[in-house]
Protein backbone atom coordinates (compact mmCIF):
# COMPACT_ATOMS: atom_id res chain seq x y z
CA UNK A 1 0.00 0.00 0.00
CA UNK A 2 1.18 3.29 -0.48
CA UNK A 3 1.88 5.26 2.85
CA UNK A 4 1.46 8.66 3.44
CA UNK A 5 5.10 10.33 4.44
CA UNK A 6 5.42 12.55 7.32
CA UNK A 7 4.39 15.85 5.19
CA UNK A 8 1.21 13.76 4.37
CA UNK A 9 2.37 13.11 0.76
CA UNK A 10 2.35 9.42 -0.01
CA UNK A 11 5.96 7.39 -0.83
CA UNK A 12 6.91 7.99 -4.08
CA UNK A 13 5.57 11.84 -4.25
CA UNK A 14 7.74 15.02 -3.80
CA UNK A 15 6.43 18.25 -3.12
CA UNK A 16 7.95 21.35 -2.59
CA UNK A 17 9.15 24.66 -4.86
CA UNK A 18 11.94 23.91 -7.29
CA UNK A 19 13.79 26.88 -8.02
CA UNK A 20 12.34 28.82 -11.23
CA UNK A 21 8.51 28.71 -9.97
CA UNK A 22 6.64 31.59 -7.99
CA UNK A 23 6.28 31.48 -4.76
CA UNK A 24 3.05 29.56 -3.48
CA UNK A 25 3.12 26.59 -6.03
CA UNK A 26 3.34 23.30 -5.54
CA UNK A 27 4.87 20.38 -8.21
CA UNK A 28 3.95 16.94 -7.55
CA UNK A 29 5.81 14.12 -9.30
CA UNK A 30 4.52 10.84 -9.13
CA UNK A 31 7.37 8.30 -9.31
CA UNK A 32 8.65 10.03 -12.81
CA UNK A 33 5.78 9.93 -14.78
CA UNK A 34 3.99 12.71 -14.51
CA UNK A 35 5.17 16.44 -13.31
CA UNK A 36 2.34 18.76 -12.74
CA UNK A 37 2.75 22.20 -11.54
CA UNK A 38 0.31 24.87 -10.51
CA UNK A 39 1.27 28.62 -9.47
CA UNK A 40 -1.57 29.16 -6.36
CA UNK A 41 -5.45 30.33 -8.18
CA UNK A 42 -3.80 32.51 -10.46
CA UNK A 43 -2.55 29.45 -12.42
CA UNK A 44 -5.57 27.30 -11.47
CA UNK A 45 -8.16 29.67 -12.87
CA UNK A 46 -5.60 29.80 -16.08
CA UNK A 47 -5.87 26.03 -16.57
CA UNK A 48 -9.71 25.72 -15.73
CA UNK A 49 -9.96 24.78 -12.83
CA UNK A 50 -10.41 25.93 -9.67
CA UNK A 51 -8.34 26.21 -6.85
CA UNK A 52 -10.17 23.78 -4.73
CA UNK A 53 -10.26 21.50 -7.43
CA UNK A 54 -5.95 21.98 -7.71
CA UNK A 55 -6.13 21.03 -3.78
CA UNK A 56 -8.31 18.29 -4.25
CA UNK A 57 -5.63 17.09 -6.92
CA UNK A 58 -3.02 17.79 -4.80
CA UNK A 59 -4.09 15.37 -2.27
CA UNK A 60 -5.62 12.56 -4.76
CA UNK A 61 -2.49 10.11 -4.14
CA UNK A 62 -3.55 10.30 -0.25
CA UNK A 63 -7.08 9.98 -0.79
CA UNK A 64 -6.64 6.78 -2.62
CA UNK A 65 -4.53 5.45 -0.08
CA UNK A 66 -7.06 6.67 2.26
CA UNK A 67 -9.55 4.49 0.61
CA UNK A 68 -7.92 1.28 0.26
CA UNK A 69 -7.37 1.65 4.51
CA UNK A 70 -10.94 2.66 4.65
CA UNK A 71 -11.69 -0.54 2.85
CA UNK A 72 -9.14 -2.29 4.07
CA UNK A 73 -7.50 -3.69 1.24
CA UNK A 74 -3.72 -3.06 1.73
CA UNK A 75 -1.19 -2.34 -1.31
CA UNK A 76 0.56 -4.85 -3.32
CA UNK A 77 0.72 -6.15 -6.73
CA UNK A 78 -2.94 -5.17 -8.47
CA UNK A 79 -3.93 -6.22 -12.11
CA UNK A 80 -3.57 -3.73 -14.96
CA UNK A 81 -7.90 -3.54 -15.02
CA UNK A 82 -9.21 0.29 -14.60
CA UNK A 83 -12.46 1.32 -14.17
CA UNK A 84 -13.25 4.88 -14.46
CA UNK A 85 -16.37 6.51 -13.32
CA UNK A 86 -16.89 9.96 -14.25
CA UNK A 87 -18.98 12.39 -12.43
CA UNK A 88 -22.64 12.21 -13.28
CA UNK A 89 -23.31 15.56 -14.28
CA UNK A 90 -20.15 15.53 -16.89
CA UNK A 91 -21.35 16.22 -20.77
CA UNK A 92 -20.68 14.42 -23.69
CA UNK A 93 -17.75 16.63 -25.04
CA UNK A 94 -16.57 16.25 -21.57
CA UNK A 95 -16.78 12.37 -21.25
CA UNK A 96 -15.08 12.40 -24.88
CA UNK A 97 -12.19 14.75 -23.18
CA UNK A 98 -11.63 12.01 -20.70
CA UNK A 99 -11.36 9.22 -23.07
CA UNK A 100 -8.92 10.84 -25.05
CA UNK A 101 -7.09 11.17 -22.00
CA UNK A 102 -7.11 8.04 -21.22
CA UNK A 103 -5.57 7.02 -24.84
CA UNK A 104 -2.64 8.82 -23.64
CA UNK A 105 -2.34 5.92 -21.18
CA UNK A 106 -3.25 2.78 -23.47
CA UNK A 107 -4.55 2.41 -26.42
CA UNK A 108 -6.99 -0.72 -24.29
CA UNK A 109 -9.71 2.03 -23.92
CA UNK A 110 -13.68 1.10 -24.00
CA UNK A 111 -16.03 3.05 -23.77
CA UNK A 112 -19.22 2.18 -21.52
CA UNK A 113 -21.34 5.33 -21.93
CA UNK A 114 -23.03 6.86 -19.97
CA UNK A 115 -20.67 7.55 -18.00
CA UNK A 116 -17.69 4.99 -17.47
CA UNK A 117 -15.07 3.31 -19.24
CA UNK A 118 -12.58 0.54 -18.64
CA UNK A 119 -8.45 0.42 -19.46
CA UNK A 120 -5.80 -2.04 -20.03
CA UNK A 121 -2.83 -0.24 -18.60
CA UNK A 122 -0.29 -3.33 -18.44
CA UNK A 123 2.00 -2.03 -21.19
CA UNK A 124 2.17 1.38 -19.63
CA UNK A 125 3.09 -0.53 -16.70
CA UNK A 126 6.10 -2.09 -17.89
CA UNK A 127 7.03 0.89 -19.93
CA UNK A 128 6.29 3.80 -17.38
CA UNK A 129 7.94 0.83 -14.51
CA UNK A 130 5.26 2.03 -12.06
CA UNK A 131 2.22 -0.39 -10.89
CA UNK A 132 -1.24 -0.10 -11.94
CA UNK A 133 -2.43 1.59 -8.63
CA UNK A 134 0.24 4.27 -9.37
CA UNK A 135 -1.02 5.05 -13.49
CA UNK A 136 -4.92 5.63 -12.02
CA UNK A 137 -3.13 8.02 -9.44
CA UNK A 138 -1.65 10.05 -12.35
CA UNK A 139 -4.77 9.55 -14.47
CA UNK A 140 -7.21 11.06 -11.66
CA UNK A 141 -4.58 14.24 -11.20
CA UNK A 142 -4.85 14.90 -14.87
CA UNK A 143 -8.66 14.84 -15.09
CA UNK A 144 -8.78 17.40 -12.07
CA UNK A 145 -6.12 19.72 -13.56
CA UNK A 146 -6.66 19.24 -17.15
CA UNK A 147 -10.34 18.86 -17.34
CA UNK A 148 -11.70 19.88 -13.77
CA UNK A 149 -13.69 17.05 -12.95
CA UNK A 150 -13.03 14.02 -10.56
CA UNK A 151 -13.00 10.55 -11.19
CA UNK A 152 -13.28 7.20 -9.38
CA UNK A 153 -11.20 4.54 -10.57
CA UNK A 154 -11.38 0.74 -9.06
CA UNK A 155 -7.86 -1.03 -10.04
CA UNK A 156 -7.77 -4.63 -9.79
CA UNK A 157 -7.06 -7.71 -11.89
CA UNK A 158 -10.27 -8.35 -13.65
CA UNK A 159 -13.02 -6.33 -15.12
CA UNK A 160 -15.54 -7.43 -12.62
CA UNK A 161 -13.82 -6.17 -9.57
CA UNK A 162 -12.20 -3.04 -11.23
CA UNK A 163 -15.70 -1.92 -11.45
CA UNK A 164 -17.19 -3.17 -7.70
CA UNK A 165 -14.04 -1.09 -6.67
CA UNK A 166 -14.87 2.07 -8.49
CA UNK A 167 -18.47 2.05 -7.29
CA UNK A 168 -17.47 1.92 -3.64
CA UNK A 169 -15.49 4.66 -3.68
CA UNK A 170 -17.73 7.97 -2.09
CA UNK A 171 -17.51 11.20 -4.19
CA UNK A 172 -16.07 13.19 -6.45
CA UNK A 173 -13.26 10.91 -6.44
CA UNK A 174 -10.40 8.43 -5.52
CA UNK A 175 -8.33 5.62 -5.97
CA UNK A 176 -9.17 2.27 -4.70
CA UNK A 177 -6.81 -1.13 -5.57
CA UNK A 178 -7.81 -4.34 -4.67
CA UNK A 179 -4.86 -6.84 -5.69
CA UNK A 180 -5.02 -10.15 -6.39
CA UNK A 181 -4.38 -11.44 -2.98
CA UNK A 182 -7.03 -9.95 -0.86
CA UNK A 183 -9.68 -10.37 -3.80
CA UNK A 184 -11.68 -13.16 -1.76
CA UNK A 185 -11.94 -10.60 1.22
CA UNK A 186 -13.06 -7.59 -0.50
CA UNK A 187 -15.67 -9.82 -1.83
CA UNK A 188 -17.11 -11.38 0.41
CA UNK A 189 -18.92 -8.79 2.92
CA UNK A 190 -20.06 -7.06 -0.42
CA UNK A 191 -24.12 -7.59 -0.17
CA UNK A 192 -24.97 -9.68 -3.25
CA UNK A 193 -26.91 -6.35 -5.30
CA UNK A 194 -22.97 -5.22 -5.84
CA UNK A 195 -21.92 -7.47 -7.34
CA UNK A 196 -21.56 -6.34 -11.27
CA UNK A 197 -23.73 -7.40 -13.72
CA UNK A 198 -26.29 -8.55 -10.92
CA UNK A 199 -30.00 -7.50 -11.73
CA UNK A 200 -32.27 -6.34 -9.00
CA UNK A 201 -34.52 -9.60 -9.91
CA UNK A 202 -31.74 -11.77 -9.52
CA UNK A 203 -30.46 -10.43 -6.15
CA UNK A 204 -34.06 -10.76 -4.92
CA UNK A 205 -33.99 -14.50 -5.94
CA UNK A 206 -30.91 -15.13 -4.13
CA UNK A 207 -31.92 -13.47 -0.92
CA UNK A 208 -35.22 -15.59 -1.11
CA UNK A 209 -33.39 -18.45 -0.66
CA UNK A 210 -30.79 -16.95 2.30
CA UNK A 211 -27.80 -16.14 0.05
CA UNK A 212 -27.21 -12.25 1.41
CA UNK A 213 -23.25 -11.40 0.42
CA UNK A 214 -21.27 -12.19 -2.35
CA UNK A 215 -18.98 -14.40 0.15
CA UNK A 216 -22.45 -16.53 0.75
CA UNK A 217 -22.09 -17.04 -3.17
CA UNK A 218 -18.91 -19.44 -3.35
CA UNK A 219 -19.70 -21.34 0.05
CA UNK A 220 -22.70 -23.10 -2.05
CA UNK A 221 -22.44 -25.28 -4.71
CA UNK A 222 -22.70 -23.55 -8.10
CA UNK A 223 -24.81 -25.79 -8.97
CA UNK A 224 -27.43 -24.28 -6.06
CA UNK A 225 -27.00 -20.83 -8.26
CA UNK A 226 -27.62 -22.04 -11.31
CA UNK A 227 -30.78 -23.97 -10.36
CA UNK A 228 -32.17 -20.69 -8.69
CA UNK A 229 -30.38 -18.36 -11.98
CA UNK A 230 -30.82 -20.68 -14.68
CA UNK A 231 -27.86 -22.62 -15.75
CA UNK A 232 -25.66 -19.60 -17.76
CA UNK A 233 -26.39 -16.75 -15.38
CA UNK A 234 -25.95 -19.13 -12.52
CA UNK A 235 -22.49 -20.00 -14.07
CA UNK A 236 -21.25 -16.19 -14.43
CA UNK A 237 -22.98 -15.00 -11.41
CA UNK A 238 -20.56 -17.46 -9.00
CA UNK A 239 -17.64 -16.67 -11.16
CA UNK A 240 -17.56 -13.31 -10.56
CA UNK A 241 -18.41 -13.69 -7.09
CA UNK A 242 -15.10 -15.49 -6.85
CA UNK A 243 -13.37 -13.05 -8.97
CA UNK A 244 -13.40 -13.97 -12.04
CA UNK A 245 -13.78 -12.58 -15.05
CA UNK A 246 -12.10 -13.44 -18.25
CA UNK A 247 -13.71 -11.02 -20.52
CA UNK A 248 -10.91 -8.43 -22.07
CA UNK A 249 -10.97 -4.71 -22.75
CA UNK A 250 -12.15 -4.00 -26.38
CA UNK A 251 -11.16 -0.76 -27.65
CA UNK A 252 -13.93 1.00 -28.97
CA UNK A 253 -15.28 4.58 -28.40
CA UNK A 254 -18.80 5.32 -28.05
CA UNK A 255 -20.97 2.74 -29.17
CA UNK A 256 -22.44 2.63 -33.10
CA UNK A 257 -25.84 3.35 -31.15
CA UNK A 258 -28.33 4.35 -28.96
CA UNK A 259 -31.49 3.90 -27.46
CA UNK A 260 -33.91 5.75 -25.42
CA UNK A 261 -37.06 3.74 -23.53
CA UNK A 262 -40.16 4.23 -21.84
CA UNK A 263 -42.27 2.17 -20.13
CA UNK A 264 -46.81 3.11 -19.02
CA UNK A 265 -47.44 2.93 -16.24
CA UNK A 266 -50.61 1.48 -17.14
CA UNK A 267 -52.18 0.19 -20.44
CA UNK A 268 -52.03 3.53 -23.05
CA UNK A 269 -54.77 3.70 -25.43
CA UNK A 270 -54.96 7.40 -26.45
CA UNK A 271 -53.29 7.76 -29.42
CA UNK A 272 -52.09 11.32 -28.33
CA UNK A 273 -50.74 10.34 -25.38
CA UNK A 274 -48.62 7.65 -26.88
CA UNK A 275 -47.60 10.60 -29.23
CA UNK A 276 -46.79 13.15 -26.90
CA UNK A 277 -44.56 10.04 -25.15
CA UNK A 278 -42.40 9.18 -28.62
CA UNK A 279 -41.49 13.01 -28.65
CA UNK A 280 -40.43 12.86 -25.30
CA UNK A 281 -37.76 9.99 -26.16
CA UNK A 282 -37.06 11.82 -29.52
CA UNK A 283 -36.29 14.99 -27.61
CA UNK A 284 -33.63 13.14 -25.19
CA UNK A 285 -32.96 10.81 -27.83
CA UNK A 286 -31.69 14.20 -29.95
CA UNK A 287 -29.81 15.48 -26.99
CA UNK A 288 -28.04 11.98 -26.30
CA UNK A 289 -26.56 12.15 -29.67
CA UNK A 290 -25.62 15.92 -29.87
CA UNK A 291 -24.01 15.54 -25.95
CA UNK A 292 -21.63 12.54 -27.99
CA UNK A 293 -21.25 14.94 -31.62
CA UNK A 294 -22.78 12.05 -33.09
CA UNK A 295 -25.30 11.57 -36.00
CA UNK A 296 -27.73 8.85 -36.78
CA UNK A 297 -28.10 7.30 -40.42
CA UNK A 298 -31.21 5.07 -39.33
CA UNK A 299 -34.27 5.07 -36.76
CA UNK A 300 -35.61 2.06 -34.95
CA UNK A 301 -39.05 2.18 -33.13
CA UNK A 302 -40.46 -0.77 -31.14
CA UNK A 303 -43.54 -1.37 -29.51
CA UNK A 304 -44.31 -3.63 -26.81
CA UNK A 305 -48.21 -4.39 -26.39
CA UNK A 306 -49.84 -6.17 -23.71
CA UNK A 307 -49.93 -9.78 -23.83
CA UNK A 308 -46.16 -9.50 -24.95
CA UNK A 309 -46.30 -8.94 -28.49
CA UNK A 310 -44.16 -6.42 -29.99
CA UNK A 311 -43.50 -4.38 -33.50
CA UNK A 312 -40.22 -2.89 -34.66
CA UNK A 313 -39.50 -1.44 -37.97
CA UNK A 314 -36.37 0.45 -39.09
CA UNK A 315 -36.22 3.28 -41.82
CA UNK A 316 -32.79 5.53 -42.90
CA UNK A 317 -32.73 9.25 -42.68
CA UNK A 318 -32.40 11.23 -45.76
CA UNK A 319 -28.87 12.10 -44.56
CA UNK A 320 -27.24 11.86 -41.07
CA UNK A 321 -28.55 14.39 -38.62
CA UNK A 322 -29.07 14.76 -34.70
CA UNK A 323 -31.93 17.40 -34.83
CA UNK A 324 -35.10 16.90 -33.07
CA UNK A 325 -36.74 18.10 -36.30
CA UNK A 326 -35.73 15.20 -38.29
CA UNK A 327 -35.76 12.79 -35.44
CA UNK A 328 -39.18 13.79 -35.03
CA UNK A 329 -40.75 13.50 -38.63
CA UNK A 330 -39.36 9.70 -39.29
CA UNK A 331 -40.20 8.53 -35.62
CA UNK A 332 -43.77 10.12 -36.17
CA UNK A 333 -43.67 7.72 -39.70
CA UNK A 334 -42.82 4.89 -38.15
CA UNK A 335 -45.54 5.00 -35.68
CA UNK A 336 -47.63 5.86 -38.23
CA UNK A 337 -46.58 2.64 -39.75
CA UNK A 338 -47.65 0.75 -37.16
CA UNK A 339 -51.37 1.75 -37.84
CA UNK A 340 -52.09 1.50 -33.64
CA UNK A 341 -56.12 2.01 -33.54
CA UNK A 342 -56.65 1.08 -30.02
CA UNK A 343 -53.81 -1.53 -29.56
CA UNK A 344 -52.52 -1.46 -25.74
CA UNK A 345 -49.83 -0.32 -25.56
CA UNK A 346 -47.33 -0.96 -22.80
CA UNK A 347 -44.20 0.80 -23.77
CA UNK A 348 -41.58 2.11 -26.52
CA UNK A 349 -38.15 1.86 -27.46
CA UNK A 350 -36.56 4.24 -29.87
CA UNK A 351 -32.93 3.34 -30.99
CA UNK A 352 -30.51 5.64 -33.55
CA UNK A 353 -28.78 3.06 -35.58
CA UNK A 354 -25.90 3.06 -37.75
CA UNK A 355 -24.26 6.57 -35.77
CA UNK A 356 -21.48 8.54 -37.46
CA UNK A 357 -19.15 11.38 -35.86
CA UNK A 358 -21.02 14.69 -36.18
CA UNK A 359 -18.42 16.31 -37.96
CA UNK A 360 -18.87 13.63 -40.83
CA UNK A 361 -22.67 14.79 -41.51
CA UNK A 362 -22.35 17.72 -43.40
CA UNK A 363 -24.93 20.37 -42.76
CA UNK A 364 -26.75 21.68 -46.30
CA UNK A 365 -27.93 25.26 -46.69
CA UNK A 366 -31.80 25.08 -46.48
CA UNK A 367 -32.56 28.69 -47.32
CA UNK A 368 -35.58 28.04 -45.01
CA UNK A 369 -35.46 30.73 -42.00
CA UNK A 370 -38.11 28.65 -39.93
CA UNK A 371 -35.87 25.62 -40.02
CA UNK A 372 -32.66 27.81 -39.27
CA UNK A 373 -34.78 29.15 -36.25
CA UNK A 374 -35.72 26.09 -34.97
CA UNK A 375 -31.82 25.02 -35.56
CA UNK A 376 -31.20 28.40 -33.23
CA UNK A 377 -33.57 27.41 -30.26
CA UNK A 378 -32.48 24.04 -30.20
CA UNK A 379 -28.62 25.03 -29.39
CA UNK A 380 -29.77 27.29 -26.68
CA UNK A 381 -31.84 24.94 -25.49
CA UNK A 382 -29.55 21.76 -24.90
CA UNK A 383 -27.10 25.09 -23.38
CA UNK A 384 -30.21 25.77 -21.16
CA UNK A 385 -30.35 21.99 -20.23
CA UNK A 386 -26.91 21.66 -19.61
CA UNK A 387 -26.99 24.82 -16.84
CA UNK A 388 -30.20 23.70 -15.04
CA UNK A 389 -30.37 19.66 -16.00
CA UNK A 390 -32.01 17.52 -18.42
CA UNK A 391 -35.40 18.13 -19.52
CA UNK A 392 -35.71 21.55 -17.58
CA UNK A 393 -36.92 23.25 -21.59
CA UNK A 394 -38.76 20.70 -23.58
CA UNK A 395 -41.96 20.73 -25.63
CA UNK A 396 -45.32 21.34 -23.68
CA UNK A 397 -46.71 18.29 -25.00
CA UNK A 398 -44.73 16.20 -23.12
CA UNK A 399 -45.68 17.32 -19.74
CA UNK A 400 -48.57 15.14 -19.05
CA UNK A 401 -51.54 17.52 -17.43
CA UNK A 402 -52.93 16.86 -14.10
CA UNK A 403 -55.92 15.50 -13.63
CA UNK A 404 -59.17 17.88 -13.28
CA UNK A 405 -60.51 17.98 -9.83
CA UNK A 406 -63.78 16.96 -9.38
Amino acid sequence: MTRPTATGAPAGVTTGTPAGVPTGATTVVVAGVANWTTAGAEAGAAAGVTAGAVGRASAGVAAGASARVAAGVPGGAVGGFLHLRCAPALSGEGYRAVLELLREFSPLVQALPPRAALVQVRGAQRYFGVDAERIAEVIRLRAVARLGTDVRIGVAGTWAVAAMASARIPGPGGVLAVPGERVAEFLGPLPVEELYGLGSRQAEALRGYGLHTVGALTEVPPGVVERILGRRAGRVVVERARGIDPRPVTPRDLPSSAAVRSRFAREELDGPHARAELLGLVVRLGATLRGRRQAARALTLTLRFAGGTRWEKTRRLPEPSAHDEDLRTLAYRLMDAAGLQRARLTGMVLRAEDLTGAERAARQLTLDPVREARLTVESAIDRANARFGPGTVRPAATFRRAPAAA
